[in-house]
């Protein structure tokens, strides 16, 4: 026998794979658990987020039961970014003022605890005034144009949401009808409104109600107004900062983000018990759109 084959009949023979033990497993899935969390958690905070609209407030833009997904980068970061808004931002950093017309998601004032979506009509510096429902922006109206009337099904989250504030989900009787099958629907007065940045968009004009006619506001430094396109069903600046009331002037460090597309949209008719209903729920036409 030769010295190589000697040497090879000596070399040591391959080891069996050492077992991970059950407890070594349940530590890897926590760690990665863990970083998961964090990772969800920090995209969520200065990435995209979720956000769900409960209110007819923003009709015809958004429905209740639209879903949407919010640009958390657009306007800089301040505690307001964070979960549960902890104070680990101070001021705002990468502050950038919104254009009139954005649709901005924010912490309400007073109390800052709830998320509301509106959009901007005036910035620092503008005079705003409403005057028989009209929007006047450093002294000139807002044009408007009569389009054809906004026509939306009575849902099953708009019933709810009616109940739970003790209105009726059209407003008024006067604004309900039957539809062509059947079905309730509300039908309520649609216009064009044009900033003077050429930026459009729909709005709603449902009846009269005192806040159509407005003290003029010179909106200050570092605060926003905002308002609803549902003119009627919207507790936006024009009415004073009082919680479930009103929002008053809002602080530019109250923005949490920028509607940037919708992610899905229901009518609140699905059941948990019945699969079929997650996707008859759906309103499909809804998904994809921009802002």
């Amino acid at each position: 026998m030769t010295e190589a084959s000697i040497a090879a009949d000596n070399s040591p023979s391959p080891s069996a794979p050492t077992p991970v033990s059950a407890k070594e497993e349940a530590v890897d899935t926590v760690r990665f658990l863990a970083l998961l969390a964090i990772a969800v958690l920090v995209f969520r905070s200065f990435f995209l987020s979720p956000f769900n609209i409960p209110s007819e407030s923003m009709q015809p833009r958004l429905l209740i039961g639209d879903y949407l997904l919010v640009n958390k980068m657009a306007y800089g970061y301040s505690k307001y970014s964070l979960p549960f808004s902890a104070p680990l931002i101070p001021g705002r950093i990468f502050p950038r003022t919104p254009e009139r017309g954005d649709v901005v998601v924010f912490k309400a004032p007073p109390a800052a605890a709830n998320d509301y979506i509106k959009r901007v009509i005036g910035l620092p510096g503008d005079s705003v005034q409403v005057r028989d429902g009209i929007v006047w922006l450093n002294g000139k109206p807002l044009q408007r144009e009569a389009m054809p009337d906004f026509v939306i099904p009575v849902t099953p989250n708009m019933v709810e949401a009616s109940r739970a504030t003790g209105t009726l989900p059209c407003y008024a009787m006067e604004f309900e009808e039957v539809g062509p099958d059947g079905q309730r629907q509300c039908r309520y007065q649609q216009f064009r409104e044009t900033l003077p940045n050429g930026k459009s968009y729909a709005i709603l004009d449902i009846t009269t109600i005192a806040e159509d006619n407005t003290p003029l506001v010179v909106v200050p430094e570092g605060h926003l107004f905002l308002m609803g396109d549902n003119r009627d069903r919207s507790a936006d600046s024009r009415f004073p900062a009082m919680e479930n009331q009103g929002i008053g002037l809002v602080p530019e460090e109250n923005l949490v983000g920028h509607a940037l597309v919708g992610m899905f949209s229901t009518d609140g008719s699905a059941s948990w018990i019945n699969p079929i209903s997650w996707f008859t729920a759906a309103r499909w036409d809804r998904i994809g759109d921009g802002f």
